[in-house]
């Protein structure tokens, strides 16, 4: 190679490298700068944000628009009904996702892999495709809510905290992460346990639930997310004020053809504490079951 064409590979480098680089600026960009622009906005003033000023800085720094967000709706009620859900989705998600996880991964018995493509089949399905029909089950839930035996004559599950956990309590996206990460861990350990006269859900409680700590942790947190942002579905099936969670309390910052962006991006700050927290706590063991159960 002579050297004028190392000099030519040599720029074509440096060009794609300049390039590369301007990419990666530009994409990080357009993705923090509506973050940084909502936590401005939410400390500037009235006049400030009427204005229509992108200064990340605010001129006027204030606190009214987070004291709004308490005093005109009763938006600790919100958190606390987001809190409550999305722990609930979290407790029965790691249960239930890991026992059928375990069951897909060690257990042997007919229809297997038939069974475990139905579930895969389930997330590619769109979650508005199935509203209807999983608001006339809870709907039509009997013995709930006023209903007969027949399921008629009251609500139902509708306007309750049930109507949010249950048809959430074990995702296929949770039991499939799961089955990934059990089929992972050595087999001897139940074989040993069988040996000793352990039963197969002794042999999950005690073994390999215990070592299920970092893909556990991992499926907390998505599973925590999915469920403190949910809008739609707790839209749909929650009518009462009381019963509202966070992100449809957001909602009431806007009205018809304005919002009061103010108090909106205030109680968008706190909706996003808890996630940023908990990620802070989690991180480590949320990159590790990634690349555990990522790696199978």
């Amino acid at each position: 190679m002579t050297s004028r064409e190392e000099t030519n590979m040599k720029i074509k480098q440096r060009i794609g490298t300049g390039a590369w680089y301007l990419g990666v600026i530009l994409i990080s960009i357009s993705t923090v700068f509506p973050l940084l622009w909502t936590l401005s906005t939410a400390f500037k003033s009235e006049s400030e944000i009427l204005s229509n000023s992108l200064n990340l800085i605010p001129r006027e720094f204030t606190l009214d628009h987070f004291k709004e967000v308490f005093s005109s709706v009763p938006f600790a009620r919100y958190l606390g009904n987001s809190l409550v859900l999305a722990v609930s989705g979290v407790l029965t998600n790691l249960f239930f996702g890991s026992l059928a996880g375990y069951a897909f991964a060690r257990l042997p018995f007919k229809g297997k892999k038939t069974l475990f493509l139905v579930f895969l089949a389930s997330m590619m399905i769109p979650a508005v495709v199935t509203m209807i029909p999983s608001f006339m089950v809870l709907r039509s839930f009997p013995l709930a809510g006023g209903n007969n035996l027949l399921g008629q004559g009251g609500l139902g599950l509708i306007n309750t905290y049930w109507a949010i956990i249950i048809p959430g309590a074990a995702g296929g996206y949770s039991i499939f992460f799961m089955k990934q990460f059990f089929e992972t861990l050595p087999s001897e350990l139940a074989e040993s346990a069988r040996m000793d006269g352990c039963s197969e859900f002794m042999i999950f409680l005690k073994i390999y639930f215990p070592l299920a700590k970092t893909a556990l942790a991992t499926l907390g947190l998505m599973t925590f997310q999915a469920g403190w942002n949910q809008f739609m579905w707790p839209l749909i099936v929650l009518n009462s004020q009381d019963m509202m969670t966070v992100q449809v309390g957001l909602a009431s910052f806007q009205y018809n053809q304005s919002a009061n962006h103010g108090a909106l991006m205030a109680g968008t700050v706190i909706a996003t504490i808890p996630m940023l927290i908990l990620f802070m706590f989690t991180q480590k063991y949320f990159i590790k079951g990634i690349g555990h159960s990522g790696g199978k």
